[in-house]
């Protein structure tokens, strides 16, 4: 029997994060089993223990979507680590656990109170101008005096980012899910000094889509490793701040995205809502659950 957790990442109050579904121990999968098993969790993403095969590392992840593998993503990062060390894993180095993904290494420590990872290299960076810029407006359904700036900060999944006027910009935006196909895209804006008494500096939203689907991503760990990789250095945000994201959808995200000695930490709470097992797969003519 194989362990299977459903984990709520970045938030602090139950089931107002974003799910992952982890499989531990899923070194015999295929790809075609990995992605029955995400299509029918219908997560954001479902992730798949493994031995790592790097010496440095302490375990491997593959990630999956309903529409195939993901080589870096920030929520099944912090869920997985979670589950791994809740499964008895011991890291190598105390305190610091070595994540092994398509993307490469990923360096998780553990807090006192969070897990946090460190923002692998974007592997696309750069403005975004001219009709680009003007389709990812319309499609968001964004005013463009609302536009502050864009920039790719692409680690991976592919996301562009707008940083817009006001969060109320943020909240309002309205995407057009025929326009806004193939996109991802995250929507920033910061919060005025002490208009928030929860901490919270920034307003974020995530709209992701694919040739099957469109939608808003409760709680985005890669997008916020981006744009903390963009936005901090170009001075639109501090080195230590808090995101909310998934204010529109009911959630309460909250991510915590700190920069130190250059090295963009992105942050948040963990926790097994659910823990249980997955049968063993039989020899049989007949599909069996995996």
């Amino acid at each position: 029997m194989t362990a299977v957790r459903l984990v709520d990442v970045f938030s602090e109050r139950a089931f107002r994060g974003n799910a992952l579904a982890v499989l531990h121990d899923a070194d015999g999968m295929s790809d075609d089993e990995m992605l029955a098993v995400a299509r029918w969790t219908n997560l954001s993403e479902t992730t798949f223990l493994t031995a790592p095969t790097d010496p440095r590392a302490d375990y491997g992840v593959r990630i999956w979507t309903i529409g195939g593998e993901l080589p870096f993503a920030g929520h099944p990062t912090l869920g997985s680590a979670h589950a791994w060390l809740e499964a008895g894993g011991v890291p190598r180095t105390e305190g610091v656990v070595v994540q092994e993904c398509a993307a490469g290494l990923v360096e998780v420590r553990r807090g006192a109170d969070r897990l946090a990872f460190a923002a692998p290299p974007l592997v696309r960076s750069g403005a975004v101008e001219g009709e680009e810029l003007a389709r990812v407006v319309a499609a968001l359904g964004v005013a463009p005096a609302d536009v502050v700036d864009a920039a790719w900060v692409d680690n991976g999944p592919g996301w562009l980012a707008v940083l817009l006027a006001s969060p109320e910009a943020v909240l309002a935006a309205a995407p057009d899910p025929v326009l806004a196909r193939g996109l991802k895209v995250g929507l920033a804006a910061r919060y005025p000094a002490g208009a928030r008494t929860d901490g919270v500096g920034l307003e974020v939203r995530a709209f992701f889509s694919d040739e099957r689907d469109f939608g808003e991503d409760p709680v985005t760990g890669s997008l916020n490793a981006g744009l903390g990789q963009w936005l901090v250095p170009a001075g639109y945000a501090p080195e230590h701040y808090v995101a909310a994201q998934g204010t529109v959808l009911g959630r309460e995200g909250r991510v915590h995205v700190d920069v130190e000695d250059g090295v963009v930490w992105v942050g948040g709470a963990t926790h097994t809502l659910v823990d249980g097992v997955r049968p063993s797969r039989r020899r049989s003519d007949r599909a069996q659950p995996v």
